[in-house]
């Protein structure tokens, strides 16, 4: 086996969510997290006053408890990464650009040709979408990763590189296909200001944060513990937050958006049916893209999650911030997560199901190592 190979199966192994140690909360993941969709949405529509406590805790475009659950669900992931072997994610040039052709030209546009072909007689809907499109994603898509047994170390780095490119960009592209191409195609565009200090902002807040106490975590014990004690005894004990927060921040999320589920249930379709082509699309075209560039199963489906998923965040933020909170646009980019968090959950058992299939070897590797 070689040197990388035999770092991605212990990687793997070394996951807790990994198929050989799977406890009772994560064997019935799926279940707990639609549950966990049920009770928000029944706490949003039944007990209002459940909503009018959450928001209590706005700090501008910004969701406290939601950054919260999000900061707390990424950070043991970020924490198991080899900052160390971060150098070695981008020595394979091919693959580093297929990944930037998906993220920044594939989905953008796929996104954009979505939204006019479903939506163009509802143009605030349709802005909300191509926002959505335009935010790559760099919160959830590290617990995504995390559940289909992807490479920590690939996941951090493109996601940091997603980060960069979205800071530079995000506001040119919004212009280019918010405001320059609708009117091309016949449609009324709109005029978004949105400035590269917003953008990092938000960047900071939801991949900085725990990008930065992962890091430090593990070099600080690292130091003063050894390897061992970091891999066998801190890692299992942060391990739980990601489940713990990923359930919490649901919760809240659809409880937030519980009544207008409810009340509008027919534009909640209107606008998921685009995203869930979206979504699929997205992680098949990609996996199977990394497959034939000649990616391991590890990185092959940290490149279709990070292809698939969004930056619901920054596009929620973006769309209060320019449009106002009670906007089309904002509806449809909260609209996002709402679709996304089943469809991934459901992408993760597909992509696990294609390891056993296309990747025999590696799912054999993984089985034979020791717990």
């Amino acid at each position: 086996m070689s040197a990388d190979a035999s770092y991605t199966v212990k990687a793997n192994v070394c996951s807790p969510l990994s198929r050989k140690r799977l406890g009772f909360l994560d064997r019935y993941l799926t279940l707990w997290i639609f549950l966990a969709m049920v009770i928000g949405v029944a706490l949003g529509h039944y007990v209002p006053s459940t909503t009018a406590f959450i928001e209590k805790f706005q700090s501008g475009a910004t969701n406290l408890p939601i950054a919260l659950g999000l900061i707390l669900m990424m950070y043991p992931p970020l924490a198991k990464v080899q900052y160390e072997r971060l150098g070695e994610v981008f020595r394979n040039r091919k693959v580093l650009g297929f990944s930037l052709l998906q993220n920044w030209v594939i989905g953008p546009v796929l996104m954009f040709l979505l939204a006019i072909a479903f939506l163009r007689g509802y143009p605030e809907y349709m802005t909300g979408l191509i926002m959505i499109g335009l935010a790559r994603c760099i919160a959830m898509v590290i617990v995504w990763n995390e559940l289909a047994n992807g490479d920590p170390d690939y996941a951090a780095g493109l996601v940091a590189f997603n980060s960069v490119f979205q800071v530079l960009f995000y506001s040119v592209y919004c212009w280019i296909f918010i405001t320059v191409l609708p009117p091309v195609l016949g449609l009324k565009g709109s005029v978004v200001e949105v400035t590269i200090g917003q953008i990092a902002k938000s960047v900071f807040l939801y991949l900085g944060v725990p990008f930065l106490a992962g890091m430090f975590t593990r070099f600080v014990l690292l130091k003063a513990r050894g390897r061992e004690w970091y891999s066998t005894r801190f890692i299992p004990l942060i391990s739980p937050l990601t489940l713990a927060a990923l359930l919490f921040t649901i919760v809240v999320m659809f409880s937030l958006k519980g009544n207008l589920i409810v009340q509008l249930p027919l534009d909640v379709l209107r606008i998921a049916l685009p995203l869930l082509i979206y979504f699929v699309v997205m992680f098949f075209v990609s996996f199977w893209m990394g497959r034939r560039v000649g990616a391991d199963y590890s990185k092959t489906t940290t490149l279709a999650f990070t292809a698939a998923s969004n930056n619901f965040e920054l596009a929620i933020a973006v769309a209060v911030a320019v449009f106002g909170v009670n906007s089309g646009a904002a509806f449809a980019a909260v609209i996002g997560p709402l679709v996304e968090v089943p469809v991934m959950i459901a992408l993760v058992n597909v992509a696990l199901r294609l390891q056993r299939r296309y990747f025999a070897r590696d799912a054999g590797e993984i089985l034979r190592q020791p717990a």
